[in-house]
């Protein structure tokens, strides 16, 4: 397992977050005909209690600010921008959960959400951010398998 050192904007070494010698590179990523992925980023379970911090952290992925998700009324300021994901977890597999959230516009193409799992193709406005991901590939499965325990 190597590490892979993160930085924060004010030059601090902030996080050693592993890297696994399974997990897909960003530009690895295989997107089948409408967005899904099929394989894991990590070949590792995601683990969805992780999944819903990701899921609710303003540092991280921040989902909240978009979308609403009854299972996280006690979260302050809900979007209204995004769909509702109260059932989430029946309506898309975890291959289209999984793409969606790599780089939703495979799937939906005017869409506003970020590309979670992409690190180039696009201006970083702050120098330090240039090639890195929103989310680690682990992050990404922890909040698939999070969103798969929304279900109706």
């Amino acid at each position: 397992m190597d590490v892979k050192l993160t930085a924060l904007a004010a030059g601090v070494l902030l996080i050693a977050a592993p890297t696994f010698a399974d997990e897909v590179a960003p530009a690895d990523v295989v997107f089948g005909e409408y967005g899904e992925v099929e394989a894991s980023l990590t070949g590792a379970p995601g683990d969805a209690a992780a999944g819903r911090e990701v899921f609710a952290g303003r540092r991280l992925g921040n989902c909240l600010a978009c979308h609403q998700n009854s299972d996280m009324e006690d979260q302050p300021f809900h979007g209204e921008v995004g769909p509702m994901l109260d059932g989430v977890g029946d309506r898309w597999t975890e291959a289209d959960l999984r793409g969606i959230i790599v780089n939703s516009k495979n799937v939906f193409p005017d869409t506003i959400m970020p590309a979670f799992y992409v690190n180039e193709g696009f201006i970083r406005p702050r120098e330090e951010f240039v090639g890195q991901t929103i989310l680690s590939a682990q992050q990404v499965e922890d909040v698939v398998a999070y969103l798969m325990t929304l279900q109706d």
